[in-house]
């Protein structure tokens, strides 16, 4: 198998590539020119291969190629609070026993629902500087039990990052566990299965603390040889995989697609973790979002089909407040919710019900809406 290195090299970044390799419309170009100045465009060509019509009719076609639809202004920048949990440059921390670490701003593929406007581009010298002062965050912070290293994509770092990294937050006594957030599995296996001494780090450090991979299927044609193989060599590392699937219009939004997606999950050992609704930042709203009365509907249905290990996931939307686990309608119009996770105490693990509208995509700060 080729080098990652080499097959990351030959990603497709730039609208004019797209066009002259038949994905976009040369008409289109000066507009979608404009929009990868704002959202960049990188595709591999891994996950070039997996589209089978090249239009907006195609599920992998809509997450991996720029839109007119992303000029659309509406919606938020930033619909979880992600700015007002900054620590400081690449360092997060919302929930008292969870540090997240946004360690690069590289990624792979950039999906064209992604919710994160990317940190400013870092040479390998700035992400250490970042990194000692992480670590020594995490170490100031007893109660954090468990860091999140995300980005960008986390895989997409050296393995000297990597390893110092882990070298660094292994050796903190009140760190139980660590997790990596990586698509790599999904858009480019190669990262990893063509890559033994990044497994070798994994295995290593996954023996002193607990280690865990968090990806994102979306769709079950991402579910190919080669990605398969790909977690059959984590799993073989004692590294456990998480999947996070973001609920996309146009992609998943079928109740027979998602069942069959979530039963690949369990059959292929991956814990299904999330079910979350996408979040409605600019650029994204418009095009890929699911209003939450169909969201409701749509995994209700999926459930039924169920056995209890592929339905173990939570239906839930990253908020300003915490993580709010969406439980499913109450009538016509209601919605049932828990605090899952909670930025204030106060909050933690409470049940409410609001009346939500027909098009109505996430809650606003103050979760109004005849709140009970």
């Amino acid at each position: 198998m080729a080098d990652w290195r080499e097959e990351l090299s030959k990603t497709i970044r730039s609208v004019d590539e797209l066009a002259r390799l038949g994905y976009v419309d040369r008409s289109k170009l000066p507009v979608l020119r404009k929009l990868a100045q704002r959202y960049p465009v990188s595709v591999t060509r891994y996950y070039l291969s997996l589209i089978k019509k090249k239009d907006f009719s195609d599920p992998i076609y809509r997450m991996c190629i720029v839109s007119e639809g992303e000029q659309l202004t509406e919606g938020s920048k930033d619909t979880s609070g992600e700015l007002s949990n900054t620590v400081s440059s690449g360092i997060q921390h919302k929930y008292e026993n969870t540090v997240l670490l946004l360690s690069t701003n590289q990624c792979a593929m950039y999906c064209r629902h992604c919710f994160r406007k990317r940190l400013v581009g870092q040479s390998e010298e700035e992400i250490l500087k970042i990194m000692g002062e992480a670590i020594e965050y995490v170490k100031n912070n007893p109660r954090a039990d468990n860091v999140l290293i995300s980005g960008g994509d986390a895989l997409l770092n050296s393995n000297k990052v990597i390893r110092l990294y882990l070298e660094g937050l292994t050796s903190i006594p009140h760190v139980k566990f660590i997790r990596f957030g990586s698509r790599t599995p999904v858009v480019l296996p190669q990262r990893i299965s063509g890559d033994p001494e990044l497994l070798e780090i994994l295995s290593h450090y996954g023996k002193l603390k607990k280690i865990y991979l968090v990806t994102q299927f979306n769709h079950t044609r991402e579910f190919t040889k080669e990605a398969i193989a790909t977690l059959n060599l984590l799993q073989k590392a004692e590294i456990p995989i998480l999947n996070q699937t973001v609920l996309l219009k146009g992609v998943n939004d079928d109740a027979d697609e998602l069942t069959n997606l979530f039963h690949l999950f369990a059959e292929n050992g991956i814990s299904p973790y999330y079910l979350f609704q996408c979040r409605p930042v600019k650029g994204v709203k418009g095009h890929f979002c699911v209003p939450l009365l169909e969201g409701c509907e749509l995994v209700d249905r999926v459930r039924a089909n169920l056995s209890g290990i592929a339905k173990r996931f939570r239906f839930a939307m990253s908020h300003v407040r915490g993580k709010i686990e969406i439980l499913g309608k109450l009538g016509e119009d209601r919605v049932l919710f828990k605090q899952h996770q909670a930025k204030h105490r106060k909050d933690a693990n409470r049940i409410f019900s609001l009346k939500v509208s027909e098009g109505d995509l996430w809650l606003d700060e103050e979760l109004s809406g005849g709140i009970q």
